[in-house]
Parts: C-alpha cells; structure tokens; sequence
C-alpha cells in the first residue's frame, strides 16, 4: 500500500477534520444520553413467628405490636449516568408489606436524605391530635424522600424495616419521576472488581475469541497453545472486568 497520500497536507488536514468531528459526535452522544438510576434490593430475614411440637410457639413482636415476619430490606440506587441531578424525588412503596421504619445514607457523605416537602405536608398532624386512618396507611406503604444532589457514580442506600403481610418474602420498588432520567430495576449480582461477573464473563469471552485467533497464527506449539487457551480461560472474567472499567473512565473522560 502506497502510505506517501498521507504526506499531502491537505489529506492529513481532511482526516483530522473527520476524526474530530466524529470524535465529537461520539463524546455529544454520551453526554446527552438519557440518564440511568438502577436500583437493586436485597432482603434479610431477622425473625419470624411460629408454633412448632418440639420447639414451641416463637413470637416476634415490633413495638410490642405482632408480626408475622421481620425484614431488614436494602435499596441500593447507583446514578450509572454522566451528569450530577438536583433536587431528584424518590418514592419507595410496596404492596405486600408494612414499611415501619427508615435510615437512608449517601456514599462519600455523612448526611442521609429527609422526607420530600409534600410527603411530610401529606403526613404533618396537630401534636395533640393522633395521624388519621389515611397517614398511617400512606406511612405503612410508601417513602417519598428528596436527594439533593445526586452525582454521576454516587450510591444513595435505603433500609426499610418492614412487616410482610405474607408469609412470603417482601417486594420493595423505587418510582422516581424526573427530567432526563430512566429507572431500571436490576437483580443484585456477584461483582469482580466492581463488575458484575455475568457481563466480565462475556466480555471476557470476546477477548478470548481475539486471544484464541491469536495463538492459533502465532504458536505452532500445539501444547503450548492448549496450555495458553486453557490458563486464559481460567481468568476470562479478569480482562472482561479490566475492558469494562476501562469503558467506564472513558465515558467519565468524555464526560467531564
């Protein structure tokens, strides 16, 4: 191939021009992509109630008041997204279960979150006067906080102690309704150096693919090329999570 074309100015000034614009089209399409929340939940059982022949009858009780089941439940939402909110309003609720209490905390920060100005509007009573049926069944269901600032990384966790109304084990769901921003729940995963191993693997399984065509062009050893393909496969999920946090800093690079 004949490279002298690049030696002309004017080739090598088109080619930049080109690559900067793409390059800029690249870094405007990742700056305004809508924003994404995840969010997982994790559940814990601390006690139950219960009659048993041999054992005998086991009461669980929360504020002396009887449940049938205990939970500690953890939200966990991750601002995956390269732009910081504001002023982000976050509702938790279930169905099947009685919300009793509530602590919140913010990553690389000592506050947690109050309830949003209308929740508490919603729920505000005359201290003399006992909360109507109607608050003490929105507080039983539901948590509406405010965040006020929720930067690109940050982990905002919510632990609700809570009372299934079943047996069965209690559903938590976050609702956040703001501009530019998607929710998507997500089942909680194994991570490998801060990757879920399900997405390292597959990304490690690509690499392998290039790694493979390489040995079988480069190592005519036949043994040594099995012994190759065999040690990668044994660490496939280690480049995989390498390669996706390498992504990651580059849309943070992109970014800002």
């Amino acid at each position: 191939m004949d490279w002298t074309i690049l030696e002309n100015n004017y080739v090598v000034s088109g080619l930049s021009i080109v690559s900067t614009l793409i390059l800029s089209q690249i870094a405007n399409r990742i700056w305004h992509k809508r924003g994404l929340l995840t969010y997982f939940v994790r559940h814990s059982r601390i006690g139950g109630s219960g009659d048993d022949s041999a054992f005998g009858s086991v009461r669980v009780t929360w504020n002396n008041s009887p449940v049938i089941d205990l939970y500690l439940s953890t939200v966990e939402l991750i601002n995956h997204s390269l732009k910081d909110y504001e002023n982000v309003i976050v509702r938790a609720f279930s169905n099947d279960t009685t919300i009793l209490t509530e602590r919140t905390e913010i990553s690389g920060s000592v506050r947690s979150l109050s309830w949003s100005p209308d929740f508490s509007r919603l729920l505000a009573h005359p201290l003399d006067q006992p909360p109507t049926d109607n608050q003490i069944a929105l507080y039983s269901r539901q948590r509406e906080f405010l965040i006020p600032v929720l930067n690109r990384g940050q982990i905002v966790r919510f632990h609700f102690l809570n009372a299934p109304k079943t047996q069965s084990q209690p559903t938590l769901w976050l609702d956040i309704l703001h501009k530019g921003v998607k929710v998507k729940f997500q089942v909680p995963q194994p991570e490998i150096m801060g990757v879920p191993q399900t997405t390292a693997a597959r990304i490690g399984i690509i690499l392998g693919v290039a790694f493979l065509t390489w040995i079988i062009a480069s190592v005519e050893s036949v043994w040594l090329a099995a012994l190759l393909a065999f040690m990668y496969g044994l660490v496939a999920q280690i480049p995989g999570a390498f390669l996706v946090r390498a992504w990651r800093q580059m849309k943070e690079w992109f970014g800002g």
